[in-house]
């Protein structure tokens, strides 16, 4: 795929057959200085217009990197805001297709307020159409900012660069010894890319995503029409507690679940699901990754991670902002303990806290594993607002590992004991039983039911299919701070 073409072909792969329609085909940049007026600029190095995905409106540009690298000019920078305008007042997605130089050096300020206006337009459409950024090319400074902006960001796994400086004005690196540009770092070291892989991967990621995500934030929900059992049994669904991830997609309509933030933070998942035709939002603890042939590749303790809880409330916030459901699987015992997870734990829990707390969409969690101490609060518990509270048979429930608590309780009775084992075996069983199984926090109300694994999908299903009409108001402010 030449550069002088890649920009139409990327949209023309993209969008449905012949629905693209270009706005501002003709315009061209218009400085004089540095001889600009030698130079050809068709379009302004960037192709705009509006189609359809699977009939569904979009808004695209597409940066042509033939046009003096695909640099942001002026009228470039004008282009994409005017673009934004269109969606906003429409309800439409925006999905940028990146390969930019960078700011046009020749046009200086008028660049510069160019690219300042496209923020206010990206700013202005957060939380109201859906945003995404495709990078196939460069997208260094602020054009990474830019990105950074979206809802989702893909990145092509070759090619691709995404930074703010680049990796050899960094001092004491090279590319050669860390390419902080690279789409593997950007995804799973900085968590910023969403998904990776080659172009046509990209290109069809976009397409599968825009078809289950809301047009806008009042757009009631995407919804496709069901041709799984609603009460379909998911008979060894209590085999993947701790490869949440398989369970998902277990109890999804025709097991679709797509993973989002796959690389970044393993041992939380996030990604959408189907539910009877309705796009659900899903988070979830996760101890085990596999493989497609099945075999193990990583393990996890059941523990919350800065990193895990930092990517699971920029997805809540997502959710919430354009009214998807919200699915949370529970198996987590405390957090991770580590000098670099300390850093930042207590800033991204409280963040997740609060992202789940503040959420006003309808709410459903399940208690697959263990769920102990403030970690399980954190993660949409009935007291910080989830609205129905599953949790499986075998599932723990309480401030912390029966075991441990027996320890710290009946200390003096334990180091006076002749069989030390025995006693806190015996300590720990009553404790389980009295505080920390799923059945005393159902008889608190903590827990609105116990239900087998098996029977997951089909009770889920009937809760969010209650919770539909759900309104809950907030606090009349501005918003949140945390």
């Amino acid at each position: 795929m030449s550069n002088q073409t890649s920009a139409s072909n990327r949209i023309n792969a993209l969008l449905d057959e012949n629905s693209f329609v270009e706005v501002g085909a003709y315009i061209t940049a218009r400085s004089t200085d540095f001889n600009m007026t030698d130079k050809e600029t068709p379009a302004d190095g960037v192709i705009t217009g509006y189609g359809t995905i699977e009939g569904n409106l979009v808004y695209v540009y597409s940066q042509d990197a033939s046009v003096l690298g695909g640099s942001l000019g002026e009228m470039h920078a004008k282009k994409i805001s005017n673009i934004y305008s269109m969606a906003v007042k429409m309800g439409a997605p925006v999905i940028g297709l990146v390969d930019c130089a960078g700011l046009r050096l020749q046009e200086a300020t008028d660049a510069l307020n160019g690219f300042g206006e496209m923020y206010l337009s990206q700013t202005m459409a957060s939380g109201v159409v859906p945003q995404i950024s495709a990078i196939f090319g460069t997208c260094g400074g602020g054009m990474a900012v830019a990105s950074a902006m979206a809802d989702f960001i893909f990145m092509e796994e070759k090619n691709a660069k995404l930074f703010v400086n680049s990796p050899n004005a960094i001092d004491g690196n090279r590319v050669e010894k860390c390419d902080t540009s690279s789409a593997a770092f950007q995804s799973e070291e900085t968590g910023l890319v969403d998904f990776t892989g080659s172009e046509e991967d990209i290109l069809s990621q976009i397409r599968s995503l825009v078809a289950i995500l809301p047009a806008n934030n009042e757009d009631d929900m995407s919804y496709s029409e069901c041709t799984d059992d609603l009460n379909r049994v998911c008979s060894d669904l209590e085999n993947y507690a701790g490869a949440t991830d398989l369970a998902l997609a277990q109890i999804s309509d025709d097991n679709f679940f797509l993973e989002v933030k796959k690389n970044y933070d393993k041992s939380m998942v996030t990604g959408f699901i189907r539910l009877n035709g309705t796009t659900v939002g899903c988070v979830a603890n996760r101890t085990a990754v596999y493989a497609a042939d099945g075999v193990k590749e990583d393990e996890f303790e059941a523990v919350l991670s800065a990193n895990g809880a930092e990517k699971a409330a920029k997805f809540v916030s997502f959710c919430d902002a354009f009214n998807i459901p919200l699915l949370t699987l529970v198996n987590v015992k405390g957090y991770k303990a580590s000098k670099c997870t300390e850093r930042r734990i207590a800033k991204n829990a409280g963040r997740l806290t609060y992202a789940f707390a503040n959420a006003s969409v309808p709410k459903v969690t399940v208690v697959v594993g263990e769920a102990y101490g403030t970690a399980y609060l954190t993660m949409n518990s009935k007291s910080i607002g989830a609205d129905v509270v599953y949790a499986w048979p075998n599932a723990n429930i309480g401030m912390m590992d029966a075991s441990a608590a027996a320890k710290i309780m009946y200390a003096d009775e334990i180091a006076k004991a002749d069989d030390s084992v025995a006693l806190i075996n015996e300590k720990a069983a009553a404790y389980r039983e009295m505080q920390s199984s799923a059945l005393a926090a159902a008889k608190r109300g903590y827990v609105d039911d116990i239900i087998e694994a098996c029977d997951t999908r089909k009770r889920v299903i009937a809760a969010f299919e209650m919770l539909f009409t759900k309104r809950e108001d907030r606090p009349d402010r501005k918003h949140g701070t945390v």
